[in-house]
């Protein structure tokens, strides 16, 4: 299956991703580079990415299984080499899974598929980065 995405120049170090969907994302690449400040940096939406695509399969996997998630806050930290390319070297996801009466070894698995076997962001970043998680609930 083919992705395809645009990147257009917006002036300074700004620039703006759309995707085919029409959505876009403002990237700038700082002022240390002689952007304005105005976007995300392309480095930081690739941890976004990962956590968006694991949270998204956690809340999925939950809720089919008929847990009663009231929310979810994928916190990712990524380290990253320091020459050039500053590469990704190691990113931790941490989950917080907030609910009614989840059960701590449903929220494991369900953390534990989307690692092992359905986030395509974060096992993509995996080929370059060593990946770990962990997970913790929130009773509400």
């Amino acid at each position: 299956m083919e992705k395809n995405v645009t990147v257009k120049w917006a002036g300074k170090m700004t620039f703006i991703g759309e995707a085919a969907s029409g959505n876009t994302v403002t990237m700038d690449g700082g002022i240390d580079v002689g952007g304005l400040g105005l976007g995300h940096s392309p480095m930081d939406l690739l941890l976004m990415g990962a956590g968006g695509c694991a949270s998204i399969d956690v809340v999925m996997i939950l809720q089919k299984g008929r847990s009663d998630v009231t929310d979810c806050v994928c916190q990712v930290s990524g380290q990253r080499a320091e020459e050039m390319p500053k590469v990704y070297t190691h990113i931790h996801l941490h989950f917080v899974v907030s609910g009614r009466n989840l059960k701590p070894n449903a929220v494991e698995r369900a953390v534990q598929l989307s690692m092992d076997k359905y986030c395509s962001a974060s096992a993509t970043l995996a080929k370059a980065a060593k990946l770990t998680y962990d997970w913790e609930v929130v009773e509400v």
